[in-house]
């Protein structure tokens, strides 16, 4: 099997280096959360034993060597390429690598969700965790936004910290997957970012709200410097309310992440969102569970935080969201739809290149998830660059 490895993320290309350091100090036993990570909890396919330490494969290409073999007897995977833009010096830019992902909640595809056409053995862990980790070293992002996270410590969170990235993880409150038997825990945001390329500034954990009153639904923001222009920057990474009828839920929640997103620049910058010396881009990537047509999107369209939807540059006239971002086949019946984005800071970010989707003869007649494919969202990854100061 082939795989292409796109040469961005520069901490993806250190070695691992001891695990146990990156782990919080023990908690007393009677307050020792069971999902939190330990040395044994951690996925044995990722972690060898040596001296008494959990230490990891030594690069990122080591696992994808692992992934292939794990994988040899499976479909290959899609083979996607970039849209660049037509005004891009590549030779002279040093683009920001963003991926954004509903990875798929291992209890959620295995209990709750019913993808009907998709064979239970394409769905188990120990098949998907290679699949989805895989994808991630494959475009080796800067920024990792990723929702539907519920093997945080014990896969996600040490394989990535060993790759070189920080990162910060908020479960929803009222999980779906603790319904499910044997769950691995809540499912949440995620976002992670690679440490060569940026410094933590602040991180904030909000708990979205409609009409003043806390919903179940989260999202995770960062603000970043950027170690080689040391311009700053906002990332949000949201999962909105799911399933036809909830609407007005999903925008009311959409309308209070840019309410605290706005106060969040306001607090760091000193003055009005819109002012001119309001130069701070912003970055908020999602699954929306809202197709284009919805509220939601509009109040993103004209938010004074004067966003634009990044997925939008692979249509022809620059206006049109992709037809799919997610094809599945439930007991309700078939469904394609547009529900992914990532918006961006039209003034002070400019995008430079854009991951395109697989077509419908690549993703099969069983749709997703599928051997070939783990979850049933397809992965958005741009290319930014800051835009020149005036």
């Amino acid at each position: 099997m082939e795989t292409m490895v796109c040469p961005m993320g520069g901490g993806a290309t250190r070695l691992y280096s001891n695990l146990s350091s990156s782990h919080p100090l023990p908690l007393p036993s009677s307050s020792l959360d069971p999902h939190q990570p330990t040395d044994k909890n951690l996925d044995p396919d990722f972690c060898q034993e040596q001296k008494g330490s959990s230490l990891c494969p030594p690069d990122p290409d080591e696992l994808l060597r692992q992934f292939e073999e794990a994988l040899k007897d499976r479909p290959s995977r899609f083979h996607r390429k970039f849209t660049y833009s037509s005004n891009v010096d590549s030779a002279s830019s040093s683009p920001i690598r963003v991926m954004q992902w509903n990875i798929l909640a291992q209890a959620l595809g295995e209990g709750l969700d019913g993808f009907v056409q998709c064979p239970l053995e394409a769905l188990s862990w120990s098949r998907r965790k290679y699949l989805i980790l895989g994808e991630i070293l494959t475009y080796r992002p800067h920024i990792l936004c990723l929702q539907e996270v519920d093997h945080y410590y014990d896969t996600f969170q040490p394989v990535l910290a060993g790759l070189g990235y920080s990162s910060n993880f908020f479960p929803k409150p009222w999980s779906p997957c603790l319904d499910v038997e044997g769950n691995n825990g809540p499912d949440g945001c995620a976002l992670f970012f690679d440490q060569s390329r940026f410094e933590l500034v602040d991180s904030v954990n909000m708990r979205l709200s409609a009409m003043r009153i806390p919903t179940n639904q989260v999202a995770v923001v960062m603000m970043l410097r950027c170690r080689s222009t040391g311009r700053c920057l906002f990332v949000a990474v949201t999962h909105l309310k799911a399933r036809s009828g909830w609407e007005w839920l999903r925008s009311t929640q959409g309308s209070d992440l840019l309410r605290q997103l706005q106060n969040l620049v306001q607090k760091h910058t000193g003055g009005p969102v819109d002012a001119p010396s309001s130069d701070i881009p912003l970055l908020i990537c999602g699954d929306f569970n809202a197709i284009p047509t919805e509220e939601v999107y509009r109040r993103f369209i004209t938010s004074p935080l004067r966003l634009d939807s990044a997925y939008k540059k692979l249509s022809k006239d620059g206006l049109t969201e992709p037809e799919y971002t997610t094809w599945k086949i439930r007991p309700t019946g078939e469904c394609c739809a547009t529900l992914d984005y990532i918006w961006y800071s039209q003034d002070t970010l400019r995008v430079d290149a854009v991951l395109d989707m697989p077509t419908e003869e690549q993703i099969g007649p069983n749709r997703l998830p599928s051997f070939s494919y783990p979850s049933d969202h397809l992965s958005l990854v741009c290319d930014f660059s800051f835009k020149e100061k005036e």
